[in-house]
């Protein structure tokens, strides 16, 4: 029962497989197209998602599902159901224990900052309620026994390997060449980031620690800072002088007529328009773990952008 399974291979579960072969723990990478981390304990399989039978043949004799899947931003309410229903079969048919990466999205707007894990999920739009709806059936199936299930909550990620996001390829690259930076929403509120490495060993750990199973956990972030002062991280970091500019939520939805992703993004505008902070003080007391301090973490995720673009 030493092997894991992963389901996905972006930035997190390229990043669980590889963190988790690197202690020399076997693992199964399910994607789509059979891709992900190259290394001798790594298993490549092609499967969909949404089978749960194929993934409870990948599933047997695993000790741990990671659910590190991440469907394209506007259609979470239509595509998340199908993969965490066939999750959850197989969890609940191998005896794994199912570790799903998880966000904030279902606290929803006006919830009280900083966010912790017993925070009430009050989110009541689209994809928070699909969030809101994946941990509740979670929480519920482990009470009820039906399988061991836990979850790692982030809020934006950024670092080595991370594109997707507000701090992946549409800013990290302009700061390397110093040019303007456009952001959304607000530029000098507070807002929690979560560094990839970070995130990693949060699910590694929940993952077989019984102290972890049947409730959630946030992973432990360095104190929130603003967009700007993030932006100007790593901009110190990469050595260049950066103006920071935001997009007006008139222009997002404006451009949310014909772009879908853009669209969403006006049901999560509060999260970038006011303070956005997390507490993570349970899972560093529980487990010891701790956030990589902003600089380091700005240095790193430079580094391996400047030896992405040279490659």
């Amino acid at each position: 029962m030493n092997r894991h399974l992963v389901i996905g291979a972006g930035p997190v579960g390229s990043g669980v497989a590889s963190a988790l072969a690197a202690q020399g723990t076997p693992v199964t990478v399910v994607t789509r197209s059979g891709s992900g981390p190259a290394h001798p304990l790594v298993t490549l399989v092609k499967a969909d998602a949404t089978d749960a039978s194929a993934l409870t043949a990948a599933a047997t004799g695993a000790a741990a599902i990671y659910n590190c899947v991440n469907p394209p931003y506007h259609r979470w309410p239509t595509d998340w159901p199908p993969v965490h229903r066939a999750l959850m079969i197989a969890a609940e048919r191998s005896g794994a224990v199912l570790v799903m990466m998880d966000n904030l999205y279902a606290f929803g707007p006006g919830t009280p900052m900083p966010m912790a894990e017993g925070s009430a999920m009050n989110a009541s739009g689209p994809k928070g309620s699909t969030r809101r709806t994946m941990a509740h059936d979670l929480l519920k199936a482990h009470a009820a026994g039906r399988l061991r299930a836990t979850f790692a909550r982030a809020s934006d990620f950024y670092g080595p390997g991370v594109l997707g996001a507000a701090l992946g390829a549409r800013v990290v690259p302009k700061v390397l060449a110093g040019k303007k930076v456009s952001l959304l929403g607000a530029l000098d509120v507070p807002h929690s980031l979560s560094y990839m490495p970070d995130v990693v060993r949060t699910l590694v750990t929940i993952a077989t620690d019984e102290r972890a199973w049947g409730r959630p956990w946030h992973v432990p972030n360095a104190p929130a800072v603003t967009q700007r002062e993030a932006v100007q991280a790593l901009a110190a970091a990469a050595g260049t002088s950066v103006k920071v500019t935001t997009v007006p939520k008139a222009m997002v939805q404006a451009l949310g007529l014909a772009v879908p992703t853009m669209r969403g993004l006006t049901e999560t505008w509060y999260q970038f328009d006011s303070p956005w902070i997390t507490d993570s003080a349970l899972t560093e007391h529980t487990f010891g773990l701790t956030a990589t301090p902003l600089a380091d973490a700005a240095a790193a995720t430079v580094a391996w952008w400047k030896a992405r673009t040279a490659a």
